[in-house]
């Protein structure tokens, strides 16, 4: 595949695939006397573009020259906004000539998102603010053209190539192995992407760029029923590993689970917390060590990964979110249940972002009760039925 760079202006219709897209935001000359920033970039971007592939550049520049009429093409802006793998400000001030007021919302509408590059010269005027969002945003920071079109290419990279429906998703959220896994599965059952618009990213670590939850607004076709279907998000984070520890009982209603208690802030129930298996998510990849790390964290209890049987992996919510749940189950002995009960005074966790307790309940107060929620007793069900 060749390496190529596509121009589309203003009001213009993009290409039917690309590897990676750039928007170019900022303040727009209002007088052929001004010069063309767009014009710059977009030729700096095509020389250092080196990758195989096609790199679009957005450009809200008319391709015959300065725009007279804006409000003829905010749609088309919107609509490459969302899109575009990279949005790179340069905003070039000049209170007489660019005072650049709608890069001001602009910017303030992108800031955050993930997928910005703040640029500008040291001497434009009242950019001291952008700047500091930028900067707590994570979001690289440039003083030169230059530099941020190198900054907006390194957040690029080699991009992915996407096709129809598939370029609304930009490669922040297309490069999560959540939404890869989500879109095998629509692909599997012969569906495809007719668009999609992210309506919020979670972002954490260093300079905020792992993204733990992701939300797609998105438009599907469906085979199995020929239509399209566009009044659904998508939520999605890390798949994660849940462990059922449990002592048998003399039934299957008397054997003793282990839970733990947690305050989580959407928790409905009568004191505020959750009431679940140990479990979470984290960087291992493999879901057998991710168990064993999370027993360890949020028990205390260190248990050895062959003892634990895999019962498979399932959506826990298929209606909200595109993750799965991998079951876990392992049996314990009256003295490893004696160690959970003399530990339940105890807090667990990793300090004050989260502080876990050890409880233990049969089963059948699980039943009786509505302390832990649908999924949670579905899992238990599955780990204790399995056994038997």
């Amino acid at each position: 595949m060749a390496s190529e760079v596509v121009v589309v202006h203003a009001n213009e219709t993009p290409p039917d695939a690309w590897d990676a897209a750039v928007f170019l935001a900022g303040p727009l000359p209002r007088s052929a006397d001004v010069p063309s920033w767009n014009r710059d970039a977009a030729a700096i971007l095509g020389r250092r573009w080196a990758h195989d592939g096609r790199l679009v550049v957005f450009t809200p520049e008319l391709r015959e020259g300065v725009l007279s009429d804006y409000t003829g093409q905010i749609a088309w802006e919107h609509r490459q906004l969302h899109c575009a793998d990279v949005i790179l400000f340069w905003v070039p001030r000049n209170m007489a000539t660019m005072p650049a007021l709608t890069t001001n919302i602009e910017w303030g509408t992108w800031s955050d998102s993930g997928k910005v590059v703040f640029g500008a010269p040291p001497t434009a005027p009242k950019n001291e603010y952008l700047r500091h969002l930028a900067e707590a945003a994570g979001a690289p920071v440039a003083d030169t053209l230059e530099d941020a079109v190198d900054a907006a290419l390194a957040m690029a990279g080699a991009g992915a190539r996407r096709t129809g429906g598939e370029r609304s998703v930009p490669l922040l959220v297309w490069r999560t192995d959540t939404f890869q896994s989500w879109y095998a599965a629509q692909r599997r059952a012969g569906n495809r992407l007719e668009g999609a618009r992210v309506e919020w990213t979670f972002r954490v670590g260093p300079d905020r760029a792992f993204v733990l939850y992701w939300a797609l607004h998105v438009q599907v076709w469906i085979a199995a029923e020929d239509r399209v279907k566009a009044n659904e998000v998508v939520i999605s984070r890390p798949d994660t590993a849940q462990v059922a520890l449990y002592r048998p009982g003399a039934t299957l209603e008397d054997a003793t689970v282990v839970l733990v208690r947690e305050f989580r802030s959407p928790a409905a129930t009568d004191d505020g917390f959750v009431h679940e298996l140990p479990g979470g998510s984290g960087a291992s990849g493999d879901p057998r060590s991710q168990a064993v790390e999370e027993v360890l964290e949020e028990t205390g209890f260190r248990i050895g990964a062959d003892r634990l049987s895999h019962l498979g992996a399932r959506q826990v919510a298929a209606t909200v979110t595109g993750h799965r749940a991998h079951l876990f189950a392992a049996p314990i002995t009256d003295d490893e249940l004696e160690w959970f009960r003399a530990r339940q005074g105890t807090p667990h966790g990793v300090g004050d972002t989260e502080r876990t307790w050890i409880e233990l309940r049969t089963y059948r107060e699980l039943l009786e009760s509505d302390l832990v929620d649908w999924s949670t007793l579905g899992m238990i069900t599955r780990a204790l039925t399995a056994a038997r």
